[in-house]
């Protein structure tokens, strides 16, 4: 299960900023237009971990797909095969289960919960199978769900990327990550995109992460800004610059090592890896060996 992170928009951030710098505001001090990046800069200092993981099956034609309208970097992707058609959400055990509360709702949907797929889910078919399905809503009550797949490999390494694992994959089937588009070399078919969204909602307000270790660190970065453009404007305001700039650097040690902190499934994942690892070294070698008499 992945942390559940609550978001709140950038005008909810300055109704607080406001309200601590009341005087300011009423003296028409405070422009939220020249503090909208202050806000994305902390966005982006916090990482990637703040971003939503959401995913998406494009439709694949004319060489292209159109990729989500807020998609920012892309995880892992993979061509969907074969698929059959259900009109009754298959049961099993959720392993990819995003579920993500919002301050206030940007309107985005539970993909699995309480044994319904809202958009996309994957699902295996027991909690120690190795056999995976991907699950897609249609329309209504139907449901397609798809049980072969192949790699994609992708071409480009930009922004839009990262560090995916598509990028070394071995494939004939190539894709490109360019314009707003999914650029592949084959005509048509179908691929899902398991990706981080974009720090906004469904309308385009910035999204800021609610939390009392970072919300410090958001407010004092504003803070911070809205002195230094009164000072320059020739107030005299460098007692206050210096208190909120000590304080700044104390909530922005916080935010960070909050955001750094492995969450229990990271921890649990880690552990997984490594003991898979001492039993292929230290034990799964002698199951091919003759037995000793």
């Amino acid at each position: 299960m992945a942390i559940s992170h609550k978001y709140r928009t950038f005008d909810s951030l300055m109704e607080d900023v406001s309200i601590d710098f009341s005087t300011y505001a009423l003296d028409g001090m405070i422009d939220p237009a020249q503090l909208i990046k202050v806000a994305t800069r902390v966005n982006y200092d916090l990482g990637i971990k703040i971003h939503r993981t959401k995913q998406v099956v494009l439709e694949v034609e004319h060489n292209k797909a159109k990729l989500p309208h807020d998609f920012a970097y892309l995880n892992y992707a993979f061509i969907c095969g074969e698929y059959t058609i259900e009109t009754q959400m298959p049961s099993g055990t959720h392993v990819e289960d995003v579920h993500v509360d919002y301050v206030p709702d940007p309107g985005f949907t539970d993909s699995c919960s309480d044994g319904k797929c809202n958009d996309v889910c994957v699902i295996k078919n027991c909690p120690d199978g190795e056999e995976y399905k991907l699950i897609h809503k249609v329309a209504g009550s139907q449901y397609r769900s798809y049980t072969a797949f192949a790699p994609l490999r992708i071409a480009t390494v930009n922004d839009s990327t990262c560090d995916c694992p598509n990028i070394n994959v071995v494939s004939d089937n190539v894709g490109e990550v360019k314009d707003g588009f999914l650029k592949t070399n084959f005509k048509s078919g179908k691929v899902y995109i398991n990706y981080q969204g974009a720090m906004e909602d469904n309308s385009g307000n910035l999204l800021v992460l609610d939390h009392p270790y970072c919300n410090e660190y958001y407010e004092y970065a504003l803070k911070q800004r809205i002195l230094e453009n009164m000072i320059f404007a020739g107030e005299p305001v460098g007692n206050q610059m210096g208190l909120i700039e000590q304080r700044l650097r104390a909530a922005r040690n916080n935010a960070l090592s909050f955001i750094n902190t492995p969450d229990f499934a990271e921890l649990k994942k880690m552990w997984l890896v490594n003991r898979k690892a001492q039993y292929h070294n230290y034990y799964n070698m002698f199951k091919s060996s003759p037995t000793l008499r």
